[in-house]
């Protein structure tokens, strides 16, 4: 009786139909429709789901185009019986009645977009088990992915990759290559989402689904950088090979190849953002190449509007600048940095770390105290960035009151620091 309730829906789902209207389709025996939807209505909302289905079935077979809900109702009532069954077999009827309800919907009110999403969150909870069941699934995300492009539902983008994934993993026909297209498909519908509404969530799907995918297929940094890396110097504009060996990539953990920074340098030029620009930049100072670092953060504070991340940028030149030498220069930097962001005072670390470096640059010589001043400077910087470690270091660094004494100066008084520094700051003793 139950399974030939399925033959009948399946029967009722190839029949041609033309599209109902909008709202109430009521057929020639109405008085009978209105009973039978007021019946099912009431014994679903009892949580009825045998009695509501009995009443459906008139519905469904004498007014297939009555409204909508009769589907949307009819998902969730196959879904509770499918719920209360004990009799394996009989749930799959019952889980495969909910499909049907899914392209009866479709098929006589259209909106199929919107119904494959929903479609798809069930049939993942009934088939991610059922290794029979897999190539239906993966049929159907996929289905689902290419109707809804970037309006996929967030969650529905997981279950791709990992229908993806029980589907080639139990011998599905799907290649390495298909998985790649795939994989780069779905992340960049992420990426669209994050520019439109950026929220963790967003990333945490990114997460599982680069998880997904590196459990997909081997990912094999010594392939990556052989196979596809001649692919890519014998065609350097080939924008979709530098996007997939950069997203392959980083699924395997393979970010020290010279393939992965070309490749992230392509996608930035044709796409650039402020993360590939940081990145890219963090790579440059790992090599050493100071001028290409400059350039990459650079360009990142351009491309965002993002005060934090513009003082992240900042903070790395700071510190480029720091590395070779340009004191005055990292300065500036680090001043920039707390300028965006007023909460980063770890900037005035980043200064006093400069001053405390200067004083061979800075030393006369002749006057312990001038030369020692040098550290007052610093001291003052820590201080502004709550750094107690650097206080406390520059601090064993002041002239000593026997030398303020015998430079004929005196504790308090004002003195500008020259050099590069250019600070004035208070005369103070070690002791």
């Amino acid at each position: 009786m139950r399974k030939s309730l399925f033959v009948f829906l399946v029967t009722v789902l190839a029949a041609g139909s033309a599209m109902a209207q909008a709202g109430w389709n009521w057929p020639e025996d109405k008085e009978t429709a209105e009973t039978k939807n007021a019946l099912y209505t009431d014994n679903y909302k009892q949580g009825n789901y045998r009695k509501a289905a009995n009443h459906l079935h008139w519905l469904l077979i004498n007014a297939p185009d009555l409204n909508k809900s009769i589907y949307i109702n009819g998902a969730k009532i196959y879904d509770g019986l499918a719920d209360e069954t004990q009799d394996e077999a009989q749930k799959k009827v019952y889980q495969d009645s909910v499909m049907v309800m899914y392209d009866l919907r479709v098929k006589y009110f259209n909106e199929e977009a919107s119904v494959y999403n929903r479609k798809l969150f069930d049939a993942y909870k009934f088939y991610k088990a059922d290794r029979s069941r897999y190539e239906t699934l993966f049929e159907i995300a996929k289905k689902t992915f290419e109707l809804n492009g970037n309006e996929i539902w967030d969650q529905n983008l997981v279950v791709y990759m990992d229908a993806l994934r029980r589907y080639k993993k139990t011998g599905g026909n799907v290649t390495d290559d298909d998985v790649l297209d795939i994989y780069g498909e779905v992340s960049d519908v992420i990426d669209y989402k994050k520019e439109n509404d950026p929220n963790d969530r967003l990333n945490a799907i990114q997460d599982n689904v680069d998880k997904l995918f590196a459990a997909t297929i081997d990912v094999d940094c010594e392939k990556i950088e052989n196979s596809l890396g001649p692919r890519l110097e014998a065609d350097p504009t080939n924008l979709s090979l530098a996007e997939n060996i950069m997203k392959l990539s980083f699924a395997g953990k393979c970010l020290d190849s010279e393939i992965f920074l070309k490749s992230v340098k392509i996608v930035h030029e044709n796409k650039p953002e402020f993360g590939l620009a940081k990145l890219i930049g963090a790579k440059c100072v790992e090599k050493g190449d100071y001028g290409c670092a400059t350039k990459y953060y650079e360009q990142a504070i351009t491309l965002t509007d993002d005060n934090t991340r513009k003082a992240d940028a900042y903070e790395a030149l700071a510190k480029i600048n720091a590395k070779q030498g340009r004191k005055s220069t990292a300065r500036d930097y680090a001043l920039q940095m707390v300028s965006v962001d007023p909460t980063r005072k770890d900037a005035y670390s980043i200064i006093g770390s400069l001053y405390f470096n200067s004083f061979n640059d800075c030393k006369g010589g002749e006057n312990p105290v001038h030369d020692r001043a040098v550290y007052i400077a610093a001291y003052n910087m820590y201080s502004k960035a709550g750094d107690s470690s650097g206080m406390s270091a520059s601090k064993a660094q002041f002239p000593s009151t026997e030398e303020i004494f015998t430079f004929n100066m005196e504790k308090g008084q004002d003195y500008k620091v020259g050099c590069w520094i250019q600070e004035t700051v208070t005369i103070q003793s070690r002791d």
